[in-house]
């Protein structure tokens, strides 16, 4: 596998429902970097339905399905905070409150020596205009289909706040 790669990943289209995301789901779970992106765009949905996003989560975790402490680590994340997803596309930043702008939305997301150190993972970088630093998502591969699923969704720490929060702006 070819390592220190970032690809910008475009997604047309943020996901409303799960039958909505079944229709996106196989231009994207054959690519860890495509998954990562499409992730980002799944947790978009959480604002607006918290109930619809874990369904949707659901899915593209493939056999492993969130659990009570995931979502409960999901709900501290982004209770109130959905502007760290969105910091996840470009275009966005503090300045703007992380407002999402035209489409496509893009997606920057990048590899390193030690994103495939253990087989079938992949631990790949998500780009965020609020934070100084790439941020980790893990995918897994179920190796009998070929296709990546989400693992470990750690990029959802804090970051910067708007500037229309920010009470020091």
């Amino acid at each position: 596998m070819t390592m220190n790669q970032t690809k910008l990943i475009q997604i047309n289209h943020l996901p409303e429902n799960v039958e909505e995301l079944k229709a996106m789901l196989g231009e994207y779970t054959s690519s860890p970097f495509k998954m990562a992106a499409l992730s980002v765009a799944v947790f978009c949905h959480w604002e607006k339905n918290a109930t619809e996003t874990i369904e949707m989560l659901n899915l593209i975790k493939g056999p492993n399905p969130i659990s009570p402490m995931d979502q409960q680590f999901i709900r501290d994340r982004l209770g109130g905070k959905g502007y760290v997803v969105r910091s996840y596309f470009k275009g966005t930043s503090p300045e703007n409150d992380y407002t999402l702008t035209a489409t496509p939305y893009v997606v920057e997301v990048s590899d390193n020596p030690y994103s495939y150190q253990n087989e079938n993972y992949a631990t790949l970088y998500l780009t965020s205009s609020g934070a100084d630093s790439p941020r980790p998502i893990t995918l897994r591969l179920k190796p009998s289909t070929g296709e990546w699923f989400l693992w470990e969704h750690t990029f959802l720490a804090d970051i910067r706040v708007p500037k229309s929060m920010d009470g020091w702006a």
